[in-house]
């Protein structure tokens, strides 16, 4: 399956689900982003910079858990109850944080080396989660397996994330200019709210890749 299929199945999974994941998804990504406001807003510009990361590490792993077991039960055609799914998350949140914090410090460090290594970290990485909560494997062996399973699909995975994200930082960018700062804190709320709830359109693409190359090992070569 080329990356366009990828991408259009995702779409329409998407769609088709977009209220579930609304109810699902959609209170923590405000409350991320609400706490991301008052810590911005609370501190000064020689503050510690991590502490956005580590406010994010409070929220994230729990919406983005959440969202992976909602797809993985999808794909098996059951519909789990969103608080079941929320309870599931939060006993995966510390493992989940701790993945978190590590891929993005890596990948922080690469991109601060020219750029590339980010890059080819960001795409080596993205199975990671899904391993972690769906196969139950650490932190760092969860990393492991990702470096494994992702080889030979590199274009293919980072194809989709550029198809993804690319509009997505477009109109963030665009967002920003026409609502340039200092926002009104609502406005901003929102703004950050609605960018960080579209990206969750990445996981379903890296969760239809996961699927994909995960049940088909024996073509881990193929090139896109």
């Amino acid at each position: 399956m080329n990356s366009f299929d990828v991408l259009r199945d995702s779409l329409y999974f998407f769609k088709r689900n977009l209220s579930k994941i609304v109810q699902l998804c959609l209170p923590l990504v405000i409350v991320e982003a609400l706490l991301q406001q008052v810590v911005d807003r609370s501190t000064g510009p020689d503050s510690f910079a991590g502490i956005s990361v580590i406010v994010g590490l409070l929220v994230y792993p729990l919406y983005t858990a959440a969202l992976i077991l909602f797809l993985d039960a999808r794909s098996r055609g059951e519909s789990p109850r969103t608080r079941d799914l929320l309870a599931a998350a939060a006993t995966l949140w510390p493992r989940f944080a701790v993945l978190t914090a590590l891929n993005t410090l890596l990948i922080l460090i690469g991109l601060s080396l020219y750029f590339l290594p980010g890059i080819w970290l960001m795409v080596t990485l993205a199975f990671g989660e899904y391993l972690l909560v769906l196969r139950g494997l650490a932190p760092l062996a969860a990393m492991k397996e990702s470096l494994r399973l992702t080889r030979g699909h590199f274009i293919r995975i980072l194809v989709c994330i550029l198809c993804v994200m690319g509009p997505l930082w477009v109109l963030k960018g665009a967002t920003l200019t026409v609502y340039p700062d200092p926002q009104n804190p609502v406005i901003s709320l929102l703004i950050d709210s609605a960018h960080s709830f579209l990206q969750l359109f990445t996981s379903v693409v890296l969760f239809r890749l996961f699927m994909l190359i995960a049940d088909a090992p024996e073509k881990s070569d193929e090139r896109l």
